[in-house]
């Protein structure tokens, strides 16, 4: 069977952990404040850059880091970026990139890089401009269908976002942001006002009557999921399947990546594909689409909500006081609400990543019990290990309203 690279988000360290944990074959991230398209995000320090390629090869897959320098350069930055570029030599697997200036300074450090969606190739010949410059992989536009693909994936090796947030403007060329806020989307500092319901109406002319569009969320694009495609992509000749989300956090990496993980690993039956469905709508998303992939999107392609359409949500009750190795147990604090014996729980942490999982047990006092409420320090069952000060979260349905 022919290996498919699945590329993870990394926005810090916890979802950097997670990604690792949950089955990721690479991941990719960005300095802080160093031209990269998620400013938001908490992103890495350069001195972090070996702690994190520990993580990543403390996997048997010995995860790959690739480094996104992908938003547009200005002339008083070229030296920064040289610097930044210097700085990762042999320290990264490649550079994520398109300005040609960050191009030619990865050609002059053979650092090696790939071309980021921000380039937008939707043909051929571009595909093989960039690879004639030394562009190891192609990551194609958004607006490109996957027919499309398996013709570009004849002379490139490609890569194509397989799940997460989609842009109205596609490939993120967009100033709505820098508009209305002064915050440049093109710098990674989005503010995502297209995710704003807007009310426009429609007056005939004659009548004078007003047609007032039923969903005012006339910007916002849904969530691109592929799952139920994602033989199709690899027909289509896609190398390296990626998940975008590095503003998210470490349980979206966890349940987002170990579904795509068995769908790269093996083809799914319809079942399997409606039950994974149910799990990635647990986690953020706005809505599933296609996007451009199968076709032209339609009006459905449209979110009907602002923020999250998640079933489930986490809540904060406490924190990892301490983990004994042998027998499996954590100590725990409960500082906000109760936990009780069949609640789903998910601890997170730099190292941990994330765990989680229904608690079979709790032990007060060294005695059995079925509830833990605030100020109670209790043991529970962990599966693996995890460390001092993880934070503990409750997971609950997001119908139910008492936590």
């Amino acid at each position: 069977m022919k290996n498919y690279e699945l590329l993870a988000p990394a926005g810090d360290f916890t979802m950097l952990s997670a990604a690792v944990k949950a089955g990721a074959d690479a991941v990719y991230f960005g300095l802080q404040n160093d031209f990269n398209m998620r400013s938001a995000a908490k992103n890495f320090e350069l001195s972090d850059l070996k702690e994190m390629r520990e993580i990543c090869d403390s996997s048997s897959r010995k995860v790959k880091m690739y480094l996104t320098l992908n938003t547009i350069v200005y002339n008083n930055e070229i030296e920064k970026v040289e610097e930044v570029i210097k700085s990762v030599k042999g320290k990264v697997d490649a550079v994520i990139c398109w300005d040609l200036a960050v191009i030619q300074l990865c050609r002059k450090y053979d650092v090696p890089f790939h071309i980021s969606t921000q380039a937008s190739i939707s043909n051929i010949e571009a595909a093989k401009f960039y690879k004639d410059l030394g562009a190891e992989r192609i990551v194609l536009a958004r607006e490109v269908s996957l027919k499309q693909a398996r013709e570009i994936s004849k002379v490139a090796e490609i890569e194509m976002f397989c799940h997460g947030a989609m842009c109205v403007a596609i490939s993120g060329r967009c100033f709505m942001s820098q508009h209305l806020f002064n915050s440049s989307a093109n710098r990674g500092k989005c503010l995502h006002p297209c995710r704003r319901p807007y009310e426009v109406t429609i007056t005939d002319e004659t009548s004078g009557k007003k047609l007032r569009l039923e969903n005012q969320r006339v910007l916002s694009a849904k969530d691109l999921c592929t799952l139920p495609f994602i033989e199709e992509m690899k027909k289509a000749g896609v190398v390296s399947f990626k998940i975008e989300g590095r503003n998210r956090d470490a349980r979206y990496v966890d349940v987002v990546v170990r579904a795509y993980r068995k769908a790269l690993d093996k083809k799914l039956t319809k079942e399997e594909i409606k039950d994974l469905l149910k799990e990635l709508e647990t986690v953020y998303n706005r809505g599933f689409s296609s996007g451009f992939y199968l076709g032209l999107p339609t009006p459905d392609d449209f979110a009907k909500i602002e923020n999250s359409g998640a079933t489930e949500r986490k809540i904060y009750i406490g924190k990892i006081l301490h983990y004994y190795d042998k027998p499996k147990t954590a100590s725990l604090k409960i500082e906000a609400l109760f936990v009780k014996t069949g609640d789903k729980i998910s601890i997170i942490g730099n190292t941990t990543g994330i765990e989680s999982f229904n608690v079979e047990s709790i032990y007060l006092n060294e005695e059995q019990a079925e509830v833990a409420k605030k100020g109670d320090e209790v043991a529970i069952k962990v599966p693996s290990r995890v460390r001092e000060n993880d934070a503990v979260y409750k997971i609950i349905s997001v119908q139910n309203s008492s936590a």
